[in-house]
């Protein structure tokens, strides 16, 4: 079908017989379902399965993407709601989003609103200040229908699996009320320990003592404190989990004697650590992650080199991630080798490395993804999901680490109705890369749809376990 807004051979080659390959081949996979091993969607939204407020609300307050873009502008994020519970005037925010829609002229971000614009709501003009009430009052109509509600956009968008992003402190009720209500769907938490491994994460001391609390060990020991990580990550399994995520600011790992760990977990816990003491000790834990890993079968994400919360006066008035991260030069081939050396030649383990320093991936990342078996490399990701930013990973990545030591695509999103439009992404510039490599007799065309249809879906299941 032909939408108004979205062309049906966008991010094709421009060249007609590749372009023809690449339509070819992206016809095998359109349909697929959706694996979405990684995002920041609530599973609260899926077990109230109460109806999204209005467009405001359900495309402005929760997407980094957009407000940042208008921040950028001088746009007050007050005006924009942000770390406001409820927006108290939404219409007035979505006018303001929509004066200022030009901005995304070229940006991924433009290309998963238009898509869901036209695709879910049938929209065939422009956003722009004329049709800001026309698109509110049309979109707030349709929120209203029960075709709408969560569960039934989950079921239109042909999800075959979802993972939230979530504490370790998190009761995961939300999970067992999607569960407990008998609805067919699977979405799992994640293991996200950072709130209780980062000593400069706000309320760290705090959330140990939580910890404790929740698993019934001494978390003031480091016996005691990884005792209750085991538990905890039993918890998660228990609801589904088949995955951890690690969000340090560096690759850095360490591997200390029982002693060594156990003295810099307790400087680290009286709050008299230094920022050194801290690394290290945020490295140290990314080897025993991985040591819990290989006894519970959980994959293990590690995403470093995200400076967050660049802005203080932001961090300071709405706190964490509302935009402020910044990318910064990463390591990975001296900082892994500590883990690696324990755990790199253990087939049964799956580390995930994502990056935002491009210029690792064929220098760092690809021949460590090529070597080592406990290694794959994930998707572009967080400023280069972008149809440039996929393709520079599969030309960087694709010669040394071949495609079957990648895991395929993951969103990472908040805003639920940007994940068909960023998959759909990531299965048209796959295509139009594999497309070329037949075009030019590197590939058979048919060999190109199994690799596709692997990049699509394949690969993910097998590296998610899901």
């Amino acid at each position: 079908m032909k939408h108004a807004l979205i062309d049906p051979d966008r991010l094709f080659p421009a060249d007609p017989t590749t372009r023809s390959i690449a339509r070819t081949l992206y016809k095998q996979v359109a349909g697929l379902p959706i694996i979405s091993p990684h995002g920041h969607t609530q599973a609260g939204w899926f077990a109230r399965n109460e109806p999204f407020p209005d467009p405001a609300t359900l495309f402005v307050q929760p997407d980094h993407y957009v407000f940042r873009m208008l921040y950028s502008q001088g746009l007050s994020l007050d005006e924009l709601g942000i770390g406001q519970p409820k927006i108290a005037e939404p219409r007035k925010v979505w006018r303001i989003f929509a004066s200022h829609y030009y901005l995304f002229r070229g940006t991924p971000t433009r290309m998963w609103l238009d898509f869901a614009f036209s695709t879910l709501f049938g929209m065939e003009k422009r956003l722009s200040a004329e049709t800001a009430d026309e698109y509110f009052d049309a979109i707030s109509a349709k929120l209203k229908t029960p075709e709408y509600l969560p569960r039934a956009l989950y079921d239109r968008f042909n999800i075959g699996a979802l993972a939230t992003t979530d504490s370790p402190l998190d009761s995961l009720a939300d999970h067992q009320a999607v569960r407990d209500s008998g609805w067919k769907a699977k979405i799992v938490p994640t293991f996200r320990p950072d709130p209780v491994v980062d000593a400069d994460y706000a309320g760290f001391t705090d959330n140990i003592a939580k910890l404790g609390e929740q698993t019934g060990e001494d978390t003031a020991s480091w016996t005691g404190y990884l005792a209750a990580l085991r538990k905890a990550r039993q918890r998660f399994i228990a609801m589904g989990c088949t995955a951890t995520d690690h969000g340090h600011p560096t690759a850095q790992t360490a591997d200390l004697s029982k002693n060594e760990a156990s003295a810099l977990f307790a400087k680290i816990v009286s709050g008299t650590s230094n920022a050194a003491e801290q690394e290290l000790f945020r490295a140290q834990m990314l080897t025993e992650m991985a040591a819990m890993s290989l006894e519970d079968g959980l994959t293990m994400q590690i995403h470093p080199g995200a400076l967050r919360n660049h802005n203080r006066r932001v961090y300071k008035k709405y706190g964490r991630d509302v935009g402020a991260d910044i990318p910064s030069p990463t390591n990975f081939v001296h900082a892994m080798r500590p883990l690696l050396d324990r755990f790199g030649n253990e087939a049964k383990l799956t580390i995930i490395l994502f990056t935002l320093d491009e210029t690792v991936y064929s220098r760092e990342l690809a021949p460590l993804a090529g070597h080592y078996p406990s290694l794959r490399l994930g998707p572009s990701w967080w400023f280069h999901d972008s149809p440039e930013g996929m393709m520079r990973f599969r030309e960087q990545v694709t010669e040394t680490a071949g495609f079957y030591n990648t895991v395929g695509f993951n969103d990472d999103t908040r805003a639920f109705l940007s994940i068909p439009a960023r998959h759909d992404v990531a299965r048209r510039v796959d295509c139009a890369f594999l497309a070329r490599l037949v075009a030019e007799h590197r590939l058979d065309e048919s060999e190109a749809v199994e690799v596709a249809r692997e990049l699509t879906n394949g690969l993910v299941k097998k590296a998610y376990k899901l």
